[in-house]
């Protein structure tokens, strides 16, 4: 099982927004260093503790400062970006990378994004979007030759060469390009269900492990429309972490520190506002009341000593039948910062080990 981590970013509406950006430059110089896999960086426009607009600007800079960590939006949010120009801006950020970029795409969940785009989420129109978005990349990044595209959202043309010598020329290093990935929420979700179908990478979002055992199901029969057969090693988990030397250290930290103000002040709140709170139940007849921090600490967060953690993994891959990836969900512990990097530590070097056997 490799080890990587999903940041939103997240960051308390009083951090200032370079002072947010500089923990996280932190955090993926210590994920390097200490040889975790991968990273995937966020993109929200109107939430305070979500305050990155520009993932690639992060990205570029920790490609500077990293050695072999693999890094990408998680994701871009395509309604929000004309096809043709992101498509030549993260061609030429794979470059950048010399082969590291990782490309997370989404379709936004904030109303309060939709709100300032004009988009229209509630009908599905921001899905529809991301659809017709990622089809002009792709075909922008292949050996296609001049075509003029008509669609629903955009119109977007790849000219035939002028003059002799102006033409499309910007293409992703990586063949036929970067490694593509898609986080999904809800039950039987949609989007996990386009990863099955085009081959894509299927991130599992943090909830209940009786809810995120569907996901597979969604990539499976999203892989089934196109005749592929998906490979669980590529399903990434996302879930909340924290190891430290004690059980009763890690609740101290965890639940009494950054991870419980920001699901108390935010998280919760947002979840419950769009009715997904019952995603965090490891029983519907819960109130939504009882789902607090304590509580997802209890049924859902990975916290507690290496020993303890490694166990709780080990449930949480035999319930969901096993996957590939386990993505540290990000918080900013930069008031904290030896007990976040400890505990990014100790999961590499204490609870890896134990779980060396989890193999999909």
């Amino acid at each position: 099982m490799e080890l990587g981590y999903f940041a939103m970013p997240s960051h308390p509406p009083e951090r200032s927004l370079k002072a947010g950006h500089d923990w996280d430059l932190q955090t993926l110089r210590w994920l390097d260093e200490l040889g975790y896999a991968e990273a995937w960086i966020g993109e929200h426009h109107t939430a305070p503790w979500e305050p990155h607009p520009a993932p690639d600007l992060l990205i570029a800079q920790a490609l500077l400062q990293t050695k072999r960590l693999r890094i990408g939006p998680g994701g871009f949010l395509l309604p929000y970006h004309h096809p043709a120009e992101l498509a030549n801006r993260v061609a030429m950020l794979d470059h950048l990378s010399e082969g590291r970029l990782m490309f997370g795409i989404a379709a936004s969940g904030l109303p309060s994004d939709w709100a300032m785009f004009h988009v229209d989420g509630t009908s599905g129109t921001n899905r529809q979007m991301t659809r017709e978005a990622l089809d002009i990349i792709l075909r922008l990044w292949s050996d296609e030759p001049a075509f003029d595209f008509q669609g629903q959202f955009w119109k977007v043309t790849k000219p035939e060469t002028m003059y002799g010598f102006l033409k499309p020329h910007i293409k992703p290093l990586q063949k036929p390009h970067p490694p593509i990935g898609v986080a999904g929420l809800s039950k039987n979700s949609d989007t996990l269900k386009m990863a099955g179908e085009h081959g894509f990478l299927p991130l599992s979002l943090n909830l209940n492990p009786a809810y995120v055992a569907t996901h597979w199901a969604a990539v499976e029969e999203g892989a089934r429309r196109s005749g592929r057969t998906p490979s669980r090693r590529d399903w990434r988990m996302v879930r909340e972490v924290f190891v430290a030397p004690t059980d009763e250290e890690a609740w101290r930290l965890s639940v009494g520190g950054m991870m419980g103000r920001m699901m108390r002040e935010y998280f919760l709140p947002l979840l419950g506002n769009f009715g997904f709170l019952d995603y965090l139940k490891h029983n519907p007849s819960v109130p939504d009341s009882d789902v607090t921090p304590e509580y997802c600490a209890r049924h859902n967060w990975l916290i507690g000593s290496p020993a303890t953690v490694a166990e709780k993994l080990e449930r949480v891959y035999n319930d969901v039948g096993g996957f590939g990836g386990l993505l540290v969900f990000g918080f900013d512990y930069s008031e904290q910062p030896e007990a976040w990097h400890t505990s990014l530590r100790l999961l590499k070097e204490e609870v890896a080990p134990r779980i060396r056997h989890l193999t999909p």
